[in-house]
C-alpha cells in the first residue's frame, strides 16, 4: 500500500467503535477519523499523530458536514467509512403509546446519520486510488422480528438495504454490512435489565443465559473483521450481508479467534 488508508469511524468512543478504531491504528496503520457525541477516556488514551477525535452528533447534519470536510483538509482523503454509530432506544411494543416522535429520532441516529455520512464523503470515496470502502455495522436483527425492538429491527432493515442500493448506484465504491453477533457491549446490558422484561418478554431470558455462560462476543472479536474490511474489502462482497465469521470474512478474523 502506496500510503496509509483514512478512515472514519463513527460511534467510535465504546465498544465496537472504539475497537474498531485501535485495531486500525495498531494493525493496519491507518489514519483514523472518529465521529462521537461524547470523547471518552478510552479513546483520548489513544492519542496520536494518526489519530482525530472529533465530538460529533452524527444525527446533526451540519456536524456530520463539517467533521469530514475537516477530514478532507487535513488528510486530503477518504478511503472507508465505518458506520457504527447507532441506538437501541426506545425498547417498546409497536402497539404501545411511545410516540412516532420516539421512532423518528431513533432513525435519525441509526439511519438517516447513514445518508448524511454517505452523501458527505462519496466524492472521496469515489476518488480513492485505494477504492473506497463502506462497511455499515448491522445486526441480526436486520432480519429478525424481536419483540420489543421495533426502531431497532427497522433501522438495520433499512441500513441493508440502503447498502445493497449504494452497492448498485456506485460500482466504484465497495459497500458491506455486516452482523457482527452478541457482543458484549452496553447495548447487552440495557437489554438484561430488570425494567427492561416488560417489554422484551420471555426474549430476554437468552440474552441473560448468553451472558451468563460468557458467550458474549468481545467487541474486538467482529472489530478486527470490520477494521479490515474498510480497508481491504473484495469488491465481491459489495451489497452483501455477511457475519463476521462467514468463510469470506475468514482472512480478516484475528488469529486468536481463529479455530
Amino acid at each position: 500500500m502506496s500510503r496509509s488508508p483514512v478512515i472514519i469511524v463513527t460511534g467510535a468512543s465504546k465498544g465496537i467503535g472504539l475497537a474498531v478504531t485501535k485495531i486500525l491504528l495498531n494493525k493496519y496503520s491507518a489514519i483514523v477519523v472518529t465521529l462521537s457525541r461524547t470523547i471518552t477516556s478510552e479513546l483520548r488514551d489513544l492519542a496520536s499523530d494518526r489519530l482525530l477525535t472529533l465530538q460529533c452528533d452524527v444525527a446533526n447534519e451540519n456536524a456530520v458536514l463539517e467533521s469530514v470536510n475537516k477530514t478532507i483538509e487535513k488528510y486530503h482523503h477518504i478511503d472507508g467509512l465505518v458506520l457504527n454509530a447507532a441506538v437501541l432506544e426506545p425498547m417498546c411494543r409497536i402497539g404501545d403509546d411511545t410516540p412516532i416522535s420516539a421512532w423518528k429520532t431513533h432513525f435519525d441516529v441509526n439511519f438517516f446519520s447513514l445518508v448524511t455520512s454517505i452523501k458527505a464523503a462519496l466524492p472521496s470515496l469515489r476518488r480513492s486510488d485505494l477504492r473506497g470502502k463502506i462497511v455499515f455495522v448491522s445486526s441480526g436483527a436486520a432480519v429478525k422480528g424481536t419483540p420489543g425492538w421495533g426502531p431497532y429491527n427497522a433501522s438495520k432493515a433499512a441500513m441493508n438495504s440502503l447498502c445493497r442500493t449504494l452497492a448498485e448506484e456506485e460500482p466504484s465504491v465497495t459497500s458491506v454490512a455486516l452482523r457482527p453477533g452478541v457482543v458484549d457491549t452496553a447495548m447487552q446490558t440495557a437489554i438484561r435489565a430488570p425494567d427492561a422484561a416488560k417489554i422484551l418478554g420471555e426474549g430476554q431470558a437468552a440474552f441473560i443465559d448468553l451472558h451468563a455462560k460468557g458467550s458474549l462476543l468481545k467487541p474486538e472479536t467482529p472489530g478486527h473483521v470490520i477494521a479490515g474490511l474498510s480497508v481491504f474489502c473484495p469488491q465481491e462482497l459489495s451489497g452483501k450481508f455477511v457475519n463476521w465469521n462467514d468463510d469470506v470474512c475468514q482472512p480478516f478474523v484475528s488469529d486468536s479467534e481463529s479455530q
